[in-house]
């Protein structure tokens, strides 16, 4: 069977997160999915919510040394910041541990050359990280054809607008964790993605004030980023869905 499942979103718990994961469970099946990752910033799901004919895959998104490195199929707390240990409890639990958006905030090629072969996939598809740089994606599909690794892709959804920004289609037997772990190891052919609104950080990073109880200052500066996404997205025309042929071996 095809299914077509969000490798990267954020509920609540995430401090800039504004989905419970019900909300998230309902936008996904509009958006024609059959399931998704939840992987919040550095906390764990720990209790994996169980629904009809839909996916739940606990995950973590941990932040390194290195970058942010996801943690699929997980549901206990990773405790450092350095990759390469992340990446050994990551597969100690049986998960699986790719690097996420790798260029979103580095341009640099070379910094992971030491440590990707402990990874098992990179996401080349990221709903977010074309935002800071247009290349984002591109590089990081670049780099998982260079060093043969499978591939994912995420919407790295924190609002439901975003959600099925970034979706991985899969071949699999059945709707259910191994099959679909297997099945990522085994990689894929294709990705989908679309580019977010500026706007949906923005709304993000609202939300994380209001949890934060920030002082007043910090919601002047959030209006000046507030109206820079708006302009942001003014200028830029609305994107249409890629689809990217990622075969890598």
């Amino acid at each position: 069977m095809t299914i077509r499942l969000d490798l990267h979103v954020h509920s609540q718990r995430s401090a800039d997160g504004c989905m419970s994961i019900s909300e998230i469970v309902a936008q996904a099946r509009k958006r024609g999915l059959q399931g998704i990752a939840v992987c919040d910033h550095d906390i764990a799901l720990e209790t994996v919510p169980q629904y009809d004919d839909f996916l739940i895959i606990p995950g973590i998104e941990v932040s390194t040394d290195r970058g942010h490195v996801l943690g699929l199929f997980i549901t206990e707390q990773i405790s450092t910041n350095q990759m390469d240990e992340a990446v050994h409890s990551i597969h100690a639990q049986g998960g699986l541990a790719v690097i996420a958006h790798p260029f979103e905030h580095s341009q640099d090629i070379h910094r992971l050359d030491d440590v990707i072969e402990q990874l098992d996939g990179i996401e080349v598809w990221n709903g977010r990280a074309d935002r800071k740089n247009r290349q984002a994606n591109a590089m990081a599909l670049k780099l998982a054809k260079h060093w043969n690794k499978p591939v994912t892709a995420g919407s790295d959804a924190h609002i439901s607008e975003e959600i099925g920004n970034g979706v991985v289609i899969l071949e699999v037997d059945a709707l259910h964790l191994e099959s679909v772990r297997q099945a990522l190891l085994q990689g894929t052919n294709q990705v989908q993605g679309k580019r977010g609104r500026s706007m949906c950080v923005a709304k993000s990073q609202l939300q994380k004030r209001r949890k934060t109880n920030a002082h007043a200052s910090a919601y002047g500066k959030w209006a000046l980023f507030a109206a820079k996404c708006f302009a942001e997205d003014c200028l830029t025309r609305k994107e249409k869905t890629h689809v990217i042929d990622c075969k890598t071996r």
